[in-house]
C-alpha cells in the first residue's frame, strides 16, 4: 500500500490525521480511501469534504458513524480512535501509537490550494496524461485531447466522472475531485479501427481500464472503482471485502455475466460491458443450521458485554458455541490440530495445516512445511531484496478465543493477504504439554532463552499467540507478540507496523548487501584482469618460445642441408675423372661457363666423354642440375634436357663453347 506521498510521512500519522478531519470511524473504509489517493492527505480530504471557499461540513459519513463538521472558525472537534475490546492485557505496540497524534492546524490544508490535478485519459489503445490545476474547465482537459489524440472537440465525449455528466464550462474545483483521475474518452460519430486476430483485441482489452459501479444495497452506497483488465473477478471482491467488510466468501453477487464462471477470469475475459459496467452486492445470508447437541454439550456459557463484539458472527462460519469456547467435553471435540508424537516437524506441520483447512476453510495462511529452522532460513538468510518477516502462529485448543480468531481474524482476506505477500507463516500446536515442550526447545535454540520463557509465561487463555520475528545479523528479534483478543483492524494495524520497522532494517541490508556486492565485483573484475593480462603474456611467452624453437629447427634443416650438399658436393668432384691435357691423342672439348654471379669456369673434357661428367662437375662447383640448366649462347640449347649418355662431340660441344648457368623457375 505504499505510495510516493506516503513514502515520507507514516501511514498511521496519516490515517488518524483523515479520521480526525472526516469523521470516519471505519478504518477500512479510511484506508480504502487513502488508497485511491495514493495515501495524499490533502486529495483524500478533498475527495470527502466539498470546498467552497473554505472547508465546509463532511456529507460523506460511514454507516453508523457520526460525521464532524468544519466551519470557517471551528476546530477539528478530536480525532476518532480504533476500538479496542476491554479483556485485552497487552499495551498496543509504539507503532500504533501515532495514530492518536493531533490533527493539524487547517490553515496548512488550505495552503496548499490551488491543488494540481492527474487526468488519466484512455481513448481506444492509447493513454494520456493531463495534468492542470483545479481552477481549469473541463473545455480545457478536451483541448489538449484534441491535440494529443487528433480529434475534433465537438466528437468528443469525455466520461468517467463521479458526478455524471459535465458541461465544457464546469470548473474541476466544483467536482471535488481526487488528485488521480481516470476518464476515457468516447466517439461515436468515428468508427473503431477494426482489429488484426483475436489475439490483439484480447491484449488491448487487457490493457483497457473497466469502470465498475458497484452498489452495496446495504449501507445504500455506490463505490465507482477503475481496474485495469488484466485484474481478475477475484482481485475484485477482494477489493470490495476492505472497502464493506463483507468477507469474500459471503458475499452475494448481482450483475456479473453468465459467462463469469471462475473468479480467476480477467475482466477483459469475463464479458463485461465496457468502459463501465453496474454491480450490485450485499452478504450473504448464511443461517447456522441447527444442531443436536448432546446433552453433556448444552452448557450454557456467559459472554461479556466486550468480548461479545468479538463473536457476534461466529453463526456465520457454522461454529456453535461449545467449539467457539472450546470449553466442550471430550465428545464434542474435533481432532487434535497436531499429533503429540509426530517424528519430524514436516509431517506435524502436514497435519496441521490438513486439519485447520477441515475447520476453517482453504481461506488462510499458506504454513510454512518444515522445522522452524528450515522457516527461519527461507525468511531470514537471503538475499536482502527476497527476506521477510517470519509470523509464528500458536494454537491451543483449550483457549476460549481459539475458534475466533482462527475463523475472523486469520482467516479474513485481508489478513491472508498480506501475510502471504510479507510474511513465511509457521505454525504449531501447544495443546498437548508434550508438543509445548518441543516448541520451547526450538525457540530456545533459535531465539534465546528469553523468547521460550516469554511463552512460557501466557496462559491458557491468552492463546492464540501470533510472534513477529525479524531477523538480524547477530540474533533474531521478536518484534510483537500478539495475542488472540484482538480485532481484525489491530491485527492489521500492528503487522503494518512491523513491516514497516522490518522494511527500514531491510533496506540498510540491501544498501549494505549492494555494496558489498559492487566491491566484490570491482575485484572480480580486478582478479579477471590480471588474470588475463596473465594469460596474455603466457601466450605471449610460448609464441615467441615456438617461435624460436621453429627457427632452431630451420636452422638445423638449412645446416643439414647444407651438409648433404656439400657431401654431395665432394663425392661428384672426387668422381671426376682428371683434366686431359690440350694436346693429346684424343680430340679435346674446352669450356667455358658462366655462373649467375658473373663469375666464369673453365675445364676441358675429352670428346668421347658423356654430358653426365660435365652435369657432375658444375654440380661439384654448387649449381646441381636440378636447380639449374646449362644453356648455350648462339643458338640458344638447354643441355640439361638432352640424354646424359650423350657424348660431348654427340651435343656438339666440340672443340669449344661457351655456356651459362641459369636457375629454373
Amino acid at each position: 500500500m505504499a505510495s510516493d506521498s506516503g513514502s515520507n510521512m507514516d501511514r498511521e500519522m496519516i490515517l488518524a490525521d483523515f479520521q480526525a478531519c472526516t469523521g470516519i470511524d471505519n478504518i477500512a473504509e479510511a484506508i480504502a480511501l487513502l488508497e485511491l489517493n495514493n495515501w495524499d492527505l490533502v486529495a483524500a480530504i478533498n475527495g470527502v469534504i466539498p470546498q467552497e471557499n473554505g472547508i465546509l461540513p463532511s456529507n460523506f459519513s460511514s454507516e453508523g458513524t457520526q460525521t464532524s463538521g468544519f466551519g470557517p472558525h471551528s476546530q477539528p472537534t478530536g480525532a476518532a480512535t480504533p476500538s479496542h475490546s476491554s479483556s485485552s492485557t497487552q499495551t498496543p505496540p509504539s507503532s500504533s501509537a501515532s495514530a492518536f497524534c493531533p490533527v493539524p492546524p487547517l490553515r496548512h490544508i488550505i495552503e496548499r490550494q490551488p491543488r494540481m490535478l492527474n487526468f488519466r485519459v484512455e481513448y481506444r489503445q492509447r493513454c494520456v496524461e493531463v495534468v492542470l490545476e483545479d481552477a481549469s474547465t473541463v473545455g480545457e482537459i478536451k483541448q489538449i485531447l484534441e491535440t494529443e489524440l487528433q480529434i475534433p472537440m465537438s466528437k468528443m465525449q469525455l466520461k468517467g466522472w463521479k458526478t455524471g455528466d459535465v458541461s465544457d464550462s464546469t470548473v474541476l474545483r466544483s467536482l471535488h475531485l481526487p488528485k488521480n483521475n481516470s476518464l476515457y474518452v468516447l466517439t461515436p460519430d468515428i468508427a473503431p479501427a477494426a482489429s488484426t486476430s483475436q489475439n490483439s483485441a484480447l491484449q488491448e482489452s487487457l490493457n483497457q481500464n473497466f469502470l465498475l459501479v458497484v452498489s452495496h444495497r446495504e449501507a445504500q452506497r455506490d463505490y465507482s472503482l477503475n481496474f485495469p483488465g488484466s485484474r481478475t473477478v477475484q482481485e475484485v471482491k477482494r477489493n470490495i471485502s476492505d472497502l464493506t467488510n463483507i468477507p469474500v466468501r459471503h458475499q452475494q453477487w448481482e450483475g456479473w455475466p453468465a459467462t463469469v464462471t471462475d473468479d480467476s477470469m480477467t475482466l477483459a475475459a469475463s464479458g463485461i460491458s465496457y468502459p463501465c459496467h453496474h454491480l450490485s452486492v450485499c452478504r450473504r445470508a448464511s443461517p447456522a443450521p441447527p444442531r443436536e447437541q448432546p446433552e453433556e454439550c448444552t452448557d450454557v456459557h456467559m459472554v461479556s458485554d466486550s468480548e461479545g463484539d468479538d463473536f457476534e458472527d461466529a453463526s456465520e462460519f457454522g461454529v456453535d458455541e461449545a467449539e467457539m469456547f472450546g470449553m466442550g467435553t471430550s465428545g464434542c471435540r474435533k481432532s487434535p490440530m497436531m499429533p503429540e508424537n509426530a517424528e519430524n516437524e514436516g509431517d506435524a506441520l502436514m497435519h496441521f495445516t490438513a486439519e485447520f483447512s477441515a475447520r476453517y476453510g482453504d481461506c488462510h495462511p499458506v504454513f510454512f512445511i518444515g522445522s522452524l529452522e528450515a522457516a527461519s532460513q527461507e525468511a531470514f538468510y537471503g538475499k536482502a531484496r527476497d527476506r521477510k518477516l517470519l509470523a509464528i502462529y500458536l494454537h491451543n485448543d483449550e483457549s476460549v478465543l481459539a475458534n475466533v480468531f482462527c475463523s475472523q481474524m486469520l482467516c479474513a482476506e485481508s489478513i491472508v493477504s498480506y501475510l502471504s505477500q510479507n510474511f513465511i507463516t509457521w505454525a504449531w500446536d501447544v495443546t498437548k504439554e508434550a508438543n509445548k515442550a518441543r516448541l520451547l526447545t526450538m525457540c530456545t535454540r533459535h531465539f534465546g532463552s528469553v523468547v521460550a520463557q516469554t511463552i512460557r509465561t501466557y496462559k491458557t487463555d491468552q492463546f492464540p499467540l501470533l510472534l513477529i520475528v525479524m531477523g538480524k545479523r547477530a540474533s533474531n528479534e521478536v518484534l510483537n507478540v500478539i495475542q488472540g483478543n484482538t480485532t481484525v483492524d489491530e491485527l492489521m494495524m500492528r503487522l503494518m507496523g512491523a513491516t514497516e520497522i522490518f522494511t527500514a532494517q531491510q533496506q540498510e541490508d540491501i544498501r549494505d548487501e549492494d555494496e558489498r556486492e559492487a566491491r566484490e565485483m570491482v575485484k572480480r573484475e580486478q582478479d579477471e584482469a590480471y588474470r588475463l593480462s596473465l594469460e596474455a603474456d603466457r601466450r605471449k611467452r610460448e609464441a615467441q618460445e615456438r617461435e624460436e624453437a621453429e627457427q632452431v629447427r630451420l636452422e638445423q634443416i638449412r645446416k643439414e642441408q647444407e651438409e648433404e650438399r656439400e657431401a654431395i658436393r665432394l663425392s661428384l668432384e672426387q668422381a671426376l675423372p682428371p683434366e686431359p691435357e690440350e694436346e693429346g691423342v684424343e680430340p679435346v672439348s674446352k669450356l667455358r661457363i658462366r655462373t649467375p654471379s658473373g663469375e666464369f669456369l673453365e675445364r676441358r673434357f675429352l670428346g668421347s666423354c658423356k654430358l653426365q661428367v660435365l652435369f657432375d662437375f658444375v654440380a661439384s662447383k654448387g649449381y646441381p642440375q636440378e636447380e639449374f640448366k646449362l644453356l648455350t649462347t648462339f643458338p640458344r640449347r638447354n643441355i640439361t634436357q638432352l640424354d646424359p649418355a650423350w657424348t660431348f662431340l654427340e651435343a656438339k660441344l666440340f672443340p669449344q663453347e661457351t655456356l651459362f648457368l641459369e636457375a629454373k623457375e
